[in-house]
């Protein structure tokens, strides 16, 4: 690569790292039996955040049906934002469905969202939420209830846009851009 090349994809962050997509894994919201409040909770956080929302959808808890429609978000969209099914109900599998589509897990995401939810609930270190990497995307899996998804997205929505760039390519630090 030359060295403008270089320096052109060091330093130059493209905006498409801010495009997300959210999922709703919920076999009541999926049936109509219950309005999905958890999903468009997140939405409007990520908007806040100055992620673009392009794509949201409600799913059943089907491992099947839930990777098929991660890998597909992850066509459109850098962050694919899962929320609900996490816990350890029998049909919980949104972790097992990402798992299996991703490349790599990044642990320490996750880790802090339990970590800031067992400050409130006792219940934080029942979600199996996970986090990885499938290409450039990055998969993170939320709790369902409302306050828990909110809370888990406020808790790592920060580093969210540098672990985008980072799968991008943008290695460069502040004190490299500095220099």
């Amino acid at each position: 690569m030359s060295p403008i090349a270089t320096l052109r994809k060091t330093f130059l962050k493209p905006e498409r790292s801010k495009i997300a997509a959210v999922l709703t894994i919920s076999d009541s919201s999926f049936q109509g039996k219950r309005k999905d409040k958890s999903g468009p909770d997140v939405v409007r956080k990520l908007k806040a955040a100055g992620f673009q929302v392009v794509h949201t959808a409600v799913l059943p808890d089907e491992q099947q049906q839930i990777e098929t429609a991660l890998v597909q978000a992850c066509k459109t969209a850098r962050l694919v934002v899962t929320v609900g099914g996490t816990g350890v109900a029998p049909r919980d599998v949104t972790p097992e469905a990402t798992t299996a589509v991703t490349e790599r897990l990044i642990v320490g995401i996750p880790e802090k969202m339990r970590w800031d939810g067992a400050k409130k609930t006792a219940f934080a270190g029942l979600s199996r939420g996970v986090c990885g990497t499938r290409g450039t995307s990055l998969i993170l899996n939320l709790p369902g209830s409302p306050m828990a998804a909110t809370e888990s997205l406020k808790a790592v929505i920060k580093m969210l846009p540098h672990a985008l760039d980072l799968l991008e390519g943008y290695t460069a630090h502040e004190e490299d851009e500095k220099a």
